[in-house]
């Protein structure tokens, strides 16, 4: 019996079953309270870039605590571990002269740029361009706007009327994206939202050149191009952002998960000079009444300086870069699988194993049963949207390790598919 209501999570089956109680971790390896070892394939939540059990992220957070553990950011205040990582985000971003605005994390940072890009057309005289464009399967968070604009139906069943003023293109044409704007005008489109990678819905790679076809499709149109690198962020795709290894010029980018590790929560949009422009620029904008009460918190602006100092000395961008090979060559052996359809990944640490659809057409439970059984073979994965596993490790995992994932997942195959022919 639990009291935690867990997220994203079948409550009746988790009283059932029990919890999995989680009590430490180092680098990959996580131990559960029985002392049962696994090795983390997902990062947590795509999160834990720098891996678990960094003393030096814990004490840089109990030091600045001691200091001053946070104080509100309204107005002109600040702190120092704030401002400077304002300055060392907008050094690295996939813009130039960026400004950062800061959250506590993914979902904050989605609802923060819907309100900034339509706030941004109001104050140019274009109030009456609020529609955001977002594409299918695509994942931006479950608060309030990032439901409305979510990608996948499941999301939204049984919640009631969502914000208005949405609409959603294929994720892979670019075609559906320009028909779609001449459908509803550009003159009423805010912006195209567009995660380089598709992560929680199953790992999607964009097609060749269709990430370019779709900024330029935006520049052509002056619509606002926002690129969501929540998960991307931070060196998971073998740079600091996708759009600067792909050289995008994105308008906005949302961050969170990387830029702690998951140590602490912490997340952002980051805007270039377009956006900054009426807001920054013109004295008669004013106040933009938008804000969280930990927005620049000290005590997260300090934990994200020390992951920061970890990725940049131990170069885990460059990490990602050849594991963007060893991964899919590690789980190459399990695409001659009977359950196993497809490998996917090719660009930083992502991929996932994905589950023949045709068998999932007939047993919908199948990809679910793989993750738990995996388990019992040591690893720790996860269900995506339309049946694949996730596979998006820490950084610094081995290939000795990455071999090991494999192995636990192979077994975990092989269990579950004897007991479908049992």
């Amino acid at each position: 019996m639990t009291r935690f209501w867990h997220p994203v999570a079948d409550m009746h089956a988790v009283q059932s079953s029990g919890e999995l109680i989680l009590d430490r971790g180092e680098g990959c390896q996580l131990w559960d309270a029985a002392g049962n070892r696994y090795i983390d394939s997902t990062g947590g939540l795509w999160y834990a870039n720098v891996g678990y059990g960094r003393a030096e992220i814990a004490d840089a957070a109990a030091a600045q605590m001691r200091k001053l553990h946070a104080y509100s950011h309204y107005g002109d205040v600040s702190s120092r571990p704030t401002t400077d990582l304002a300055e060392r985000i907008s050094s690295i971003a996939p813009m130039k002269d960026a400004a950062v605005f800061l959250t506590s994390g993914g979902g904050e940072s989605i609802e923060t740029v819907v309100k900034l890009v339509r706030r941004y057309w109001s104050l140019l005289g274009h109030p009456q361009r609020t529609t955001i464009i977002s594409r299918e399967r695509a994942y931006h968070g479950l608060a309030g706007f990032g439901t409305s604009i979510v990608g996948t139906e499941a999301f939204k069943v049984g919640v009631g009327p969502l914000a208005g003023g949405t609409a959603r293109v294929a994720w892979d044409s670019a075609n559906a994206l320009e028909a779609t704007i001449a459908e509803l005008g550009a003159e009423h489109i805010a912006a195209f939202f567009c995660e380089p990678i598709i992560g929680a819905g199953g790992v999607l790679l964009p097609p060749d050149g269709y990430l370019a076809a779709v900024r330029q499709i935006c520049r052509d149109h002056g619509i606002l191009f926002v690129a969501d690198e929540v998960i991307c962020g931070y060196g998971r795709v073998g740079d600091w952002f996708a759009c600067r290894r792909l050289g995008l010029d994105p308008d906005a980018v949302t961050f969170a998960k990387g830029i702690t590790s998951g140590y602490v929560p912490l997340g952002g949009v980051i805007v270039g000079s377009r956006i900054q422009e009426p807001f920054w620029g013109t004295a008669g904008a004013g106040v933009w009444r938008h804000g969280y009460t930990y927005s620049g918190h000290a005590t997260a602006a300090a934990a994200a300086h020390a992951n920061l100092d970890v990725i940049e000395r131990e170069d885990l961008v460059g990490r990602a870069l050849a594991l963007e090979t060893e991964i899919p060559e590690a789980l190459a052996p399990l695409l001659a699988h009977e359950l196993v359809s497809e490998i996917r990944g090719g660009f930083g640490a992502v991929a996932a194993v994905q589950i023949d659809p045709a068998l999932l057409a007939d047993d919908p439970g199948l990809t679910d049963r793989v993750t738990l059984e995996a388990r019992n073979f040591g690893v720790l994965t996860r269900t995506l949207v339309g049946g694949g596993l996730q596979i998006s490790p820490p950084l610094v995992i081995t290939r000795e390790e990455l071999d090991e994932v494999a192995s636990g997942l192979a077994g975990a195959l092989d269990a579950v598919a004897g007991a479908r022919a049992s």
